[in-house]
């Protein structure tokens, strides 16, 4: 039985990462970079100094710190500090072809529930296209703004479908007191700003000798760099390929041998009680936390209707056992019809059947993560800006303002999204929080709030503990209320009382200036010296308000006035390709600016002195997937902004795309074909 449920799991799998989910798969431009995968021979011969992808794939945001504060948990059935969460997820259809910024539509897997998620696996690999996969930028900077690191994946699959042994000898291959493919999975990660490896060796063919120079090669890549190495529950010490689906004394020397070699292990699915019990016992008595292992719950084919023995997992009024492990929660994605349902099968997966964190009461057995899970935060002493932007979008706004008209995805510009979704408290009928792509104040998404406002509403959305002074200030933009009419909308402000929190203190927000975005900063001075932890909207009205519907586009808690970085500078062109006499894209660098960045912005200047926007990310490389010509224009004026962590923007830099196509002739004779670098650097 086993092997059986096996070979379909290896099947699902293989057609994961080898095949597109979807039957047509997006069209990519011929320059496109994508993210880095190689086998382990290619490894060794790589060096970004030659790879014109590796600056694109660069993340650039710093792993931040993630905590929580008890008194802000809303379940009071989930256990904090005890289980993680691990999610090993599909970022990308596919091994090959995976944009190393994002690409020019709506449709992508833009996970966005950090506040549950501990460890993010980046899965991937094949025999066919290669087997170390290393993660894009964009999601490394997503999963590091929200408190997660980031893992690689070395996958070397079973024979059936196409493992070879001669790969686990190569990667594992010694040169003296060295692993080449190790030193250079090292210099990968820290390159490329990702925080490990996760090794999945499930080829047979070892013997008790290549065992452990496996076990040998990742005590070494742990001694050599601070490196977060996760071990699949494949290979035992033997060579032998045997899932022991716990921890145990056949496979214990891949976790904790006489030292540590792994920091985690990911067990196989087929766990029960007496198992997690055993791995629990084992894990201590080798001085190490039962929360490094992982319990496997392979979601990959029902998603949120697999059948989990939860109460082996994380017993009733008993410590948990052990962590918990998601294989492929990317079923949330793949299964789904619509962005709309996608959203809707990720709140169920994470938060349970009735959209309410706080309230996980029900009668299906999958209750959500957050029945057993308490959510975290990284919003500490601040900024904390959002504009609730998950990363993808049908349009680019900036500022309130709409830029662009271009369906987009890019994950590295995901905001750090609410804690809760939803909690909603109300003595009427709750008014309906949801995230929405039909409007933005800045980049695609704009928090919607409507239904009929019979009563007072308080909708909890951030957990915080950002301390406040003289000169602290909250901004706020809303749309969606008629110019001149009261927006029934407050702020809610709860502050640390020791290990409590206070009763809130609500600042209305006060009646709208126009119809569209209203920009309104309130002054926090009072409360100088106060820990705000939970941040709030309350909606409330004299008499009922049928079809209430307001938007919110920004919401911001600053430490001071909102001071601009000072801009970057050196920008080039390091590559053009004309995709069509209409449409080109370019390669961009620049220099980063000597201020702290949250993101670099790239617009195109038209004819009229307007903007488009053309992308953006936290790094210093930009690939524009799509410049449009106007009309017969000769060249393109090209500017990358910074915006700093108070959402304040610098100046602009510049430079001009010359279009191939335009017919003219210079004096000195040469037509403007290749006349790249003599716009190279224009002030």
């Amino acid at each position: 039985m086993r092997s059986a449920l096996s070979l379909i799991r290896f099947l699902c799998l293989w057609m994961a990462v080898a095949l597109p989910i979807y039957a047509e798969g997006p069209t990519f431009p011929s320059d496109q970079p994508f993210a880095s995968y190689w086998f382990p021979d290619e490894l060794l011969t790589w060096d970004p100094a030659n790879d014109p992808d590796a600056p694109f794939n660069r993340g650039a945001v710093p792993l931040q710190t993630k905590f929580r504060f008890p008194a802000a948990q809303v379940n009071a059935h989930a256990r904090g500090d005890e289980a993680q969460v691990a999610a090993l997820s599909i970022m990308n259809p596919s091994t090959s072809n995976n944009p190393s910024q994002g690409s020019l539509v709506f449709d992508r897997y833009a996970f966005n529930y950090w506040q549950y998620t501990d460890l993010l696996v980046f899965w991937g690999g094949s025999a066919g296209e290669g087997l170390i996969l290393a993660p894009n930028s964009e999601v490394i900077d997503a999963a590091h703004r929200n408190g997660v690191p980031v893992l690689g994946t070395i996958f070397l699959p079973p024979n059936v479908f196409g493992g070879q042994i001669e790969w686990l000898e190569d990667l594992v291959q010694r040169s003296g007191e060295t692993f080449p493919v190790a030193d250079k999975l090292i210099e990968v990660a820290e390159y490329y700003g990702f925080d490990g490896w996760f090794i999945n060796q499930e080829t047979n063919g070892a013997n008790a000798t290549l065992a452990a120079d496996t076990r040998d090669f990742m005590r070494y890549l742990r001694d050599n760099a601070s490196l977060h190495i996760m071990w699949y529950d494949s290979m035992i010490e033997s060579g032998s390929i045997a899932w022991q689906n716990q921890l145990n004394s056949l496979n214990d020397g891949y976790f904790e041998d006489g030292g540590l070699v792994s920091n985690s292990m990911f067990l196989n699915f087929f766990w029960n009680a007496t198992r997690l019990q055993n791995s629990r016992a084992l894990a201590i008595s080798l001085g190490r936390s039962p929360y490094e292992l992982f319990a496997g719950v392979d979601t990959q084919a029902n998603g949120y209707n697999t059948s989990v023995n939860w109460g082996a997992l994380f017993p009733e009024s008993q410590p948990h056992e052990v962590s918990l492990g998601f294989y492929v929660p990317t079923w949330t994605w793949t299964s789904s019809s619509s962005p709309e349902d996608f959203y809707a099968r990720a709140n169920r997966f994470w938060v349970g059947a009735n959209r309410d964190p706080g309230n996980t009461t029900t009668a299906a057995a999958w209750k959500g993560v957050a029945h057993y899970v308490p959510a975290k935060t990284v919003i500490g002493s601040g900024p904390f800006v959002t504009h609730f932007n998950t990363g993808q979008g049908n349009l680019y706004a900036f500022d309130g303002q709409m830029m662009s008209n271009q369906p987009w995805n890019n994950r590295s510009l995901q905001d750090v999204l609410p804690t809760w979704r939803w909690r909603i408290d109300s003595a009427g009928t709750p008014l309906v929080p949801e995230l929405d792509w039909s409007d933005a104040y800045e980049g695609g998404t704009q928090l919607k709030v409507s239904g009929d406002l019979d009563a007072s509403n308080q909708l909890d959305l951030y957990q915080m503990l950002t301390p406040l002074t003289a000169t602290s200030k909250l901004q706020i933009a809303f749309k969606g209320i008629a110019g001149g009419s009261p927006s029934h909308l407050a702020v809610g402000l709860a502050f640390q009382d020791g290990s409590s929190i206070a009763a809130p203190t609500f600042l209305e927000v006060g009646n709208a200036a126009s119809s569209d975005w209203n920009l309104v900063e309130l002054d926090l001075s009072a409360f100088a010296g106060e820990t705000l932890v939970i941040l709030s909207l309350r909606f409330d009205a004299p008499s009922t308000v049928p079809g209430y519907d307001i938007r919110i586009g920004r919401l911001a808690v600053l430490k001071e006035t909102p001071s601009a970085p000072a801009p970057p500078s050196g920008l080039l062109i390091v590559n053009q390709d004309e995709v069509d006499p209409q449409t080109a894209t370019l390669r961009l660098t620049w220099e980063a600016s000597p201020d702290p960045v949250t993101s670099y912005q790239v617009f195109r200047r038209n004819g009229d002195d307007s903007l488009t926007h053309l992308g953006g990310t936290a790094n210093t490389a930009y690939f524009v997937a799509g410049l449009p010509r106007e009309g017969d224009e000769m060249s393109t004026q090209v500017e990358v902004l910074a915006i700093g962590p108070d959402g304040a923007r610098s100046t602009t830099i510049n430079n001009y795309f010359l279009w191939q196509d335009t017919g003219v002739i210079f004096a000195d004779g040469f037509e403007s074909g290749n006349a790249a670098a003599w716009f190279s650097v224009v002030p």
